[in-house]
Parts: structure tokens; C-alpha cells; sequence
């Protein structure tokens, strides 16, 4: 599974990574919404972990221009996105679906929280 990590925070980077690496995923980082782009355009992950407060465009933002990609393209089953943020507001997990985003993680979260989210796209069927 390829897994695209859009965070800004380095050692959250490097974290995340640590952990997903240690179950075989195939992860790159990325800090920006101009390499998340060409990730998305160049090698299509099949999940992406999306940090919400990024600089020069958040994660909503970046999240927007990806289902324009994938609907300009033609992509029928766009790639999942999860979104990894320390906003934990009652209804920012609705901010986050509404902006076409697949699920919600909270920060901080524990590796069996993260394994249990990106489950949710590795079960068939799902």
C-alpha cells in the first residue's frame, strides 16, 4: 500500500513514518501542497494522511484541489483522506468530511489508532 504523509512538522513526519514503515507500508513525505500534488498526479497513493494546518494551503485547501484533479481526470474512486490535526472541536471531524475527506484523526494518536484507521481502507470491500 502507498501511503502519502502531507505534514510540515518534520518530526511528526519522521514519527508517522517510523510506525508505518515497521508494517511495510510504502510511505513518502511530503511538507507541501506542491508535493502532494505531484505525488497524487505522478504516483497515485492509495491513501493519503493529511495534516489540516499547513502553510500555503491548508489541508482543506489541498484536499479541494486533489478531488478537482481526480474529477478533471476522470478518477471515478478517489484516494482516501484521513485527516491527521490537533483540532479537536466538536465539529471539526464535520469540517473534515465536508471538505471531502474520508476520516478524522486526532492528534496526538497512538500507532494502533493510526493501524486501525488505514485498516478501514485495507478491508476489502471498503
Amino acid at each position: 500500500m502507498k501511503i502519502l504523509l502531507v505534514e510540515d512538522n518534520l518530526l511528526n513526519q519522521k514519527v508517522v513514518c517510523f510506525h508505518l514503515r515497521k508494517f511495510d507500508y510504502d510511505v513518502v513525505g511530503v511538507t507541501n501542497w506542491k508535493d502532494a500534488m505531484k505525488e497524487v498526479a505522478d504516483n497515485r497513493p492509495d491513501l493519503i494522511l493529511m495534516d489540516i494546518m499547513l502553510p500555503e494551503k491548508n489541508g482543506f485547501e489541498i484536499t479541494a484541489d486533489i478531488r478537482e484533479y481526480e474529477k478533471s481526470t476522470g478518477i471515478k474512486q478517489g484516494v482516501p483522506i484521513v485527516a491527521l490535526t490537533a483540532n479537536t472541536l466538536d465539529n471539526d471531524k464535520d469540517k473534515c468530511l465536508q471538505a471531502g475527506m474520508n476520516e478524522y484523526l486526532p492528534k496526538p494518536f497512538s500507532p494502533d489508532e493510526l493501524y486501525a484507521v488505514i485498516e478501514q481502507f485495507t478491508t476489502p470491500g471498503k
